[in-house]
């Protein structure tokens, strides 16, 4: 397949194929973490449970992305980023019917927390793998990581609009068959468009107690951070057990390197000083997604009364600025190095909070949250695809695997933070008196990591490699 785009300044069509099966599989990832918030009350009385069960429904699915990602990575060199990603899909769409049959909340627990989550793990880093691969330059992987990243945002921003629709209008049950629909669109496309341009290597090692050190220390970081608004001290608790296990494993890392072995991550990926940087400034932005996503949804269902449809409708002008920035990602990687627009990105969400703060406390009206909502979609798509490009572009063909692992773990946990760093401001200071105005100092919060990603992005590096 080749690499080039034609004169017309498309991709060929092989590759126009690959990006929509890669960003079809971002988007439903994306899509399954975020649309099953809105129907927790549906499944748990379809499924005779309570609101807590489905929650840790969801929770689980979280723990297992966070424990197989960084394995997941290491797998696709072992046994082929292709075989990793159709694995990846079938278990994914196996899950998904599971949980459209399933009859009870064990059942749901092994369709979506399992088999999605696994599914997800080994599916999501060979798209990031396979297209810094297969797309050679800051422009062309900018075009199609902006491509993956918009609708990647539109699954995440507009989850709650569409699944809540589906379950109003059909039932939650048949938004996990639209999840299997769409899988097998994946698969079919997958199958005759990903061509995987290097060899699987089936004689590498792999290192199995780096994957548990791994995994439970990500686990319990993820546990620490859910835990956040619960109980202060068990978090505390869970996130310094986290650091432990997670210090061992770099130790073990380092022991395994000395002693010639391969280890599941090398140490030469935190040796690199634009990928640290570029994982800090992912980290942060998906914190400032899921934070908003779930400040201003929470907000317009319990102080304005507004139904998932509703809520999603007001959401959809996020997700149209997400859109436009993402989809312009290659024509501003071509004017502008990736370090300015990651920092612009940063600084436009922060205008785009200060804007949605601001008219929001002017007026009654729902709709003057509107422009800076669609603000803040147009910094957070303009400095999604950059990031990405920037730590996958930082090391060669053989650390794909492990940077993309990473890296996604990376984006996972700042998911969680937001989610939780958010949570835990409203549940401690929303009251009768005054309800608005826990929400507003968390959306404060979340303008203050940007403030931590904008610095991260300003140490960039300024210059960029080329391919």
């Amino acid at each position: 397949m080749t690499q080039e785009k034609s004169r017309t300044g498309r991709f060929p069509a092989g590759l126009r194929r690959a990006l929509i099966a890669f960003a079809l599989a971002q988007f439903i990832c994306s899509f399954a973490g975020s649309n099953m918030n809105v129907m927790i009350s549906d499944i748990s009385r379809d499924l005779n449970t309570d609101v807590q069960g489905v929650q840790l429904a969801i929770t689980l699915f979280l723990l297992v992305m966070a424990a197989l990602m960084i394995p997941g990575g290491k797998l696709t060199d072992v046994f082929g980023r292709k075989w990793c990603l159709i694995l990846g899909l079938l278990l994914f769409g196996s899950g998904a019917l599971i949980s459209a049959l399933a009859p009870s909340l064990p059942v749901l627990i092994i369709g979506y927390s399992l088999f999605e989550g696994v599914g997800t793990a080994l599916l999501i880093p060979p798209v990031y793998i396979l297209t810094t691969l297969l797309f050679q330059g800051v422009a062309a992987r900018a075009r199609a990581f902006g491509a993956i990243s918009a609708m990647g945002g539109v699954g995440a921003v507009a989850g709650p609009l569409i699944g809540g629709f589906i379950a109003s209008a059909v039932s939650w049950r048949a938004a996990f068959v639209a999840q299997a629909a769409i899988v097998l669109v994946i698969v079919l496309l997958s199958r005759r468009a990903v061509e995987d341009p290097l060899p699987a290597d089936r004689s590498r090692p792999f290192d199995s107690g780096g994957a548990v050190l791994s995994a439970a220390g990500l686990i319990l970081i993820v546990l620490g951070i859910l835990a956040t608004d619960d109980d202060i001290r068990l978090c505390l608790a869970l996130l310094a057990a986290g650091a432990l296990v997670l210090t061992w494993f770099f130790v073990a890392v380092r022991r395994r390197e000395r002693s010639g072995r391969e280890p599941l991550l090398s140490l030469r990926l935190f040796r690199n000083r634009a990928s640290n940087l570029g994982l800090i400034t992912q980290n942060t932005q998906w914190l400032m997604v899921m934070g908003t996503s779930f400040v201003v949804s929470t907000y317009l269902q319990v102080v304005r009364g507004y139904n998932a449809i509703e809520t999603g409708g007001v959401f959809t002008a996020t997700t149209a600025g997400v859109l436009i920035s993402s989809l312009g990602a290659e024509r501003m990687a071509r004017r502008r190095p990736q370090r300015i627009l990651i920092m612009a990105g940063f600084v436009i969400t922060i205008a785009g909070i200060v804007l949605l703060l601001t008219l929001g406390r002017s007026f009654d009206s729902v709709w003057a949250m509107v422009p800076g909502l669609f603000v803040i979609g147009l910094g957070l798509g303009g400095m999604l695809t950059p990031s990405v490009n920037v730590v996958q572009s930082s090391f060669g063909e053989e650390l794909q695997g492990e940077i993309s692992g990473l890296s996604r773990s990376v984006s996972n946990l700042g998911s969680s933070l937001g989610a939780a760093l958010t949570g835990t401001i409203l549940v401690a200071g929303v009251d009768g008196a005054a309800p608005g105005r826990a929400y507003l100092w968390a959306m404060i919060a979340v303008a203050g990591a940007g403030v931590i990603g904008l610095v991260a992005a300003y140490f960039l590096p300024r210059t960029q490699p080329s391919s």
